[in-house]
C-alpha cells in the first residue's frame, strides 16, 4: 500500500475522540497525517472537548486533552495532500471564518481528492460551498446548515456512515468504525489479516 499523506484540519475545543482516534489510526495504518490549526505552529497545541451522549436533548461536554499539532498552518499547500480530515465539536464553528481554511476546503473538492468530515465538521463543508446538490451526513444540529448549502442532509443512526463521490461523513463519533473503514477504502488503503 502506498502510503498517503492527510491534511487534519483542527481547532480549540474540536471533538476529543473525533481528532485522536482518526490521527492515531490512521498513522497505524501508515499514512502520513499533517494536524494544522490556523495561527499555529508544530508543537503547540489545540485544547480538545470530549462530546458525550448521556440522555439529554443535546450532547455534554468535557474537557479533553492537549493535542499536540505537528505541522504549520502557514505552509500548508492542498497540492501537496492526497485527502482531507475534519474532525467535529467547536472548532468547526470558528475555523469556517478563516478564508484560508475554506479555501483549502474548497481546493480538496475541486480536485476530488477524498474528504472526511465528522460530526460538525459537516459546517466546513457548508461554509467552503462544497456542498450543492450533493448528500451527507452530519450532526443532527448541522442539518439546517447542510440543506441552506444546497446539500441534502442524511438522517442515519449515529454509527454509520455516508459516501458521495469523494466525500465520508458522519454523524459523530461512535461512527469511527464505518467512517474511517469509508475513509480507507477511498484512500485505497487495504488491511489484511
Amino acid at each position: 500500500m502506498a502510503a498517503k499523506k492527510i491534511l487534519m484540519l483542527v481547532g480549540d475545543y474540536a471533538e476529543d475522540y473525533e481528532t485522536m482516534v482518526p490521527f492515531q489510526a490512521l498513522s497505524m495504518v501508515g499514512h502520513a497525517v499533517h494536524a494544522v490549526c490556523p495561527d499555529k505552529v508544530a508543537g503547540q497545541t489545540v485544547r480538545t472537548a470530549i462530546h458525550d451522549f448521556e440522555g439529554d436533548q443535546t450532547y455534554s461536554e468535557k474537557p479533553g486533552h492537549n493535542f499536540a499539532l505537528n505541522f504549520d498552518f502557514a505552509q500548508v499547500k492542498a497540492e501537496d495532500y492526497d485527502a482531507l480530515l475534519i474532525p467535529g465539536g467547536r472548532a468547526p464553528e470558528y475555523l469556517r471564518l478563516n478564508a484560508r481554511v475554506l479555501e483549502l476546503v474548497r481546493a480538496f473538492d475541486q480536485a476530488g481528492k477524498p474528504i472526511a468530515a465528522v460530526c460538525h465538521g459537516a459546517q466546513l463543508l457548508a461554509a467552503a460551498g462544497v456542498l450543492k446538490g450533493r448528500a451527507c451526513s452530519a450532526y443532527p444540529a448541522c442539518g439546517p446548515e447542510v440543506k441552506l448549502a444546497g446539500g441534502e442532509y442524511v438522517d442515519i443512526p449515529v454509527d454509520q456512515a455516508h459516501v458521495e463521490g469523494n466525500l465520508v461523513t458522519a454523524p459523530a463519533w461512535p461512527a469511527h468504525p464505518a467512517w474511517l473503514a469509508a475513509f480507507l477504502k477511498l484512500l485505497g488503503t487495504r488491511i489484511e489479516p
